[in-house]
């Protein structure tokens, strides 16, 4: 029993390391085919990426991704989504760490350096459709009627899993949006925050 479960490891090690390397090579053609300027990054998996001609993605050094639940197995089974539509940007500092979330960009997104994005998080700078019914009824008039604010969050931040930052919103820097809050008012800097409406829990020390 001990000897097959041995063998099962060193198979599933190999596995894991020749997966790594087609996914990191997949990924290079990805980022290249979206035109997004990037520099390092490791990958578990291959995110969904769709830059629109006209937007801008730019990514820092050392990015680490975590595609499916493989890469960090905490009950969201789903890859990393980078979306930027025409006209919007979406800006990535140094040493962001993410894991099976959504960053939506219809306007503006920045990320600052060292921040953590922990798994099925989703970041949306846009309500995505109109807050009046009757224009909701039009497809076109939907969208017309779409808010789009920039979303910041700054150096050092770490949003839990499964938050959302909804449009408009900026988290400070060091601060922490604790796991499953809808975050649509601005977080200062060195604050935790959580719930559904996110609120102020305690300062960092």
């Amino acid at each position: 029993m001990v000897k097959t479960y041995l063998i099962y490891k060193a198979l599933r090690k190999i596995f894991l390391v020749v997966k790594y390397e087609i996914d990191y090579f997949i990924c290079h053609i990805v980022f290249w085919g979206n035109n997004i300027s990037y520099s390092s990054f490791k990958t578990n998996g291959v995110p969904y990426v769709s830059i629109a001609v006209g937007g801008i993605c730019k990514v820092g050094m050392n990015l680490s991704m975590n595609n499916g639940a493989s890469g960090n197995p905490i009950g969201c089974f789903e890859r990393c989504t980078f979306f930027v539509d025409k006209g919007a940007e979406l800006n990535i500092g140094n040493n962001l760490g993410i894991s099976q979330a959504a960053i939506v960009c219809h306007l503006k997104i920045s990320i600052g350096d060292n921040v953590k994005i922990g798994g099925g998080v989703c970041i949306y700078d846009t309500d995505f459709h109109s807050l009046d019914s009757e224009k909701r009824k039009d497809s076109n008039k939907d969208k017309q009627g779409e808010i789009k604010c920039p979303v910041v969050i700054k150096n050092n931040a770490f949003i839990g899993a499964h938050s959302t930052i909804l449009k408009g919103v900026t988290i400070g820097e060091n601060s922490i949006v604790g796991a499953c809050s809808v975050v649509c008012k601005n977080v200062p800097d060195n604050e935790i925050w959580a719930g559904n409406p996110a609120r102020f829990i305690r300062n960092i020390e």
